[in-house]
């Protein structure tokens, strides 16, 4: 084929790349992103079908190439009569590649013309958004219950037994600031709680649910001392691509 003009998108998103790749080979990840009906035969000649979500046109396409769990490439193309990319006349590459945070999902559509080229800019915008938040709604799924771990470290005094919570809830290289303090690294933030626990004793839990989208939460949390609010803020929280807090930034209010 003689594609000489192309589309080339990308997208970082805040996930591990196996888990990633899984929604370009998982027939019922496939169907997430595109829309119910659409199908994937994940192997070299395998049919790409794609129904898009809420509109009556369809693509198709097949599998030339995957090397699991870095690309995949399949041709691409309507199924109409009237349109100017039939079946077959175009071709979709996607790359993973492992970054610092996640993996970076790197589209490039080679067309004919380009007009094709033109014609396709706002649909793969759009489609590259949609996938990163159907693979990061799952990505963050565990998020609240993370979350929920880590406020509690602030209330807990046993120093091993917070210390065995921030391994599980954060990163090694976390970074943690507000107003009164910015720690970098677990243990530089074991200090900080530890400290704070001395100059504002006190029940730190959080105030509502957790809103959460694309790897970053807003969490809007109180610290309670003697029954009575001492203290209320909303933390802003960045989720690493194993799920653990990588980022945590504080407002008091």
């Amino acid at each position: 084929m003689d594609l000489p003009f192309s589309i080339d998108r990308h997208i970082v998103i805040a996930a591990r790349r196996d888990t990633v790749f899984r929604y370009f080979t998982d027939p019922a990840r496939w169907a997430q992103w595109w829309g119910a009906g659409s199908r994937v035969d994940p192997r070299v000649g395998g049919e790409v079908f794609i129904q898009y979500a809420g509109m009556s046109a369809t693509a198709q396409g097949t599998i030339v190439e995957i090397a699991a769990p870095e690309r995949i490439v399949f041709t691409y193309g309507y199924d109409r009569p009237d349109t100017p990319l039939a079946p077959g006349a175009s071709l979709v590459t996607i790359t993973l590649v492992e970054v610092p945070g996640g993996t970076r999902v790197e589209l490039r559509h080679d067309v004919a013309t380009e007009a094709l080229r033109r014609d396709h800019v706002a649909g793969w915008r759009y489609h590259m958004a949609v996938f990163g938040h159907v693979v990061m709604t799952e990505h963050d799924a565990g998020a609240t219950a993370t979350i929920d771990r880590y406020l509690a470290t602030w209330s807990e005094r046993d120093a091993d037994a917070r210390a065995a919570a921030l391994a599980a809830t954060c990163s090694d290289d976390i970074v943690y600031r507000d107003r009164y303090g910015y720690a970098t690294g677990r243990d530089d933030l074991a200090g900080h709680i530890a400290a704070a626990q001395i100059h504002l004793p006190s029940t730190l839990a959080r105030d509502g649910d957790v809103r959460v989208t694309l790897g970053t939460a807003l969490v809007d949390w109180t610290a309670t001392k003697d029954g009575a609010p001492a203290a209320r803020g909303t933390s802003v929280v960045e989720l690493a691509a194993d799920g653990r807090i990588a980022r945590v930034t504080g407002f008091w209010r």
